[in-house]
């Protein structure tokens, strides 16, 4: 092992609405929400993940907090260079390096990605120090982070359910075979309990209240027949008053007010059963679909899609990170999964 290998280290990073996660020597070193927040007046990073996500919507007129991506894909290119910069700050703490440690990098991409967002992509990861970068469809990335072997004739369908894309794609030898990317995800989810609480209750309140909402009573079926969560509070500001009110709310509620969305992504799952090729509708069947990204974790969605196409669902361990396991192996393994990467 050279000089030069021991300061090469190779990450590859899961680049998502929500959160971004970067694995580097197999142990994931960083999961931080996909957040930056900046000072108007000097364009300086004033923080990046999870501090920044404390400054969102409680900032004043000289900071600003930027999600630098948006369905899935790259929205602010600036932003997006800067909190891919830190987020590689993150990893080198605590060592000092003599030289700059230049990078191989493997992003996850959308595969409803065009020509110009995936460039983005590129470029971002460029300006970063990146030497080397490759992409992968977050599908297959996922497929290969619950320990599906892509590479035979053997068709598997994976959801993958972000923060701004749900992924559906049937995958077989090493490509995905059909596929349909919608951007309908866990922010709609948000948008719509926002909408809901608006609308129902005359309350207004923040993103992060509606994602903390989704996580502790979320739920895609208005009756859980098991761990069926506590009743929620959540505050915010009387829309008829303008006074800071608290109201109780039920996953009940909930499933109702993000039902649309919900029915959105069975319908693209559907579509995709719909136009699988026969044989590898054969193996669907005998092996279900599997569930990925941070909406698996929605209670009674594996319920809900069972029902609609009556099929085995099974949802990852760990779904969050599947994706990034799999970009990681990926990243080991380059020479043999250099089929599913772009360059």
């Amino acid at each position: 092992m050279g000089l030069f290998d021991f300061f090469q280290s190779d990450i590859a990073i899961d680049l998502g609405t929500a959160n971004t996660l970067i694995i580097s020597k197999d142990k994931v070193v960083v999961d931080e929400p996909s957040i930056i927040a900046i000072d108007k007046n000097t364009n300086k990073v004033l923080a990046i993940g999870k501090s920044a996500m404390q400054m969102h919507e409680k900032t004043h007129e000289n900071i600003k907090t930027i999600r630098p991506l948006k369905d899935g894909v790259i929205a602010d290119f600036h932003a997006a260079e800067h909190m891919i910069r830190g987020m590689i700050k993150m990893i080198d703490k605590g060592k000092k390096s003599i030289l700059p440690a230049s990078h191989r990098m493997i992003i996850c991409i959308p595969s409803g990605i065009t020509e110009v967002e995936k460039r983005a992509v590129r470029d971002s990861a460029e300006h970063a120090g990146a030497k080397e970068v490759y992409m992968i469809h977050e599908p297959i990335a996922a497929a290969i982070g619950i320990g599906i072997d892509i590479d035979q004739p053997i068709g598997s369908m994976v959801v993958d359910i972000g923060g701004g894309t749900t992924e559906i794609a049937v995958i077989a030898l090493s490509g995905i075979v059909c596929d349909q990317s919608i951007r309908v995800a866990g922010d709609s989810f948000n948008k719509d309990i926002l909408d809901y609480m608006r609308r129902q209750h005359n309350l207004l309140i923040g993103e992060r209240t509606a994602e903390k909402v989704k996580i502790e009573v979320g739920s895609a079926l208005t009756e859980l027949d098991e761990d069926a969560p506590e009743d929620y509070e959540i505050r915010g500001r009387d829309l008829m008053t303008g006074i800071p009110k608290v109201i109780k709310i039920s996953y009940s509620e909930i499933a109702f007010a993000i039902d649309k969305s919900v029915s959105k992504i069975e319908e693209a799952v559907l579509k995709a059963l719909e136009i699988s090729p026969p044989e590898l509708s054969a193996d669907i069947y005998d092996n279900g679909i599997y569930l990925t990204g941070g909406g698996a974790s929605l209670r009674g969605l594996d319920k809900r899609l069972a029902m609609k196409t009556k099929l085995p669902i099974h949802i990852a361990e760990d779904p969050l990170r599947a994706v990034v396991r799999g970009t990681g192996v990926a990243l080991k393994n380059i020479n043999q999964f250099k089929a599913v990467l772009m360059t």
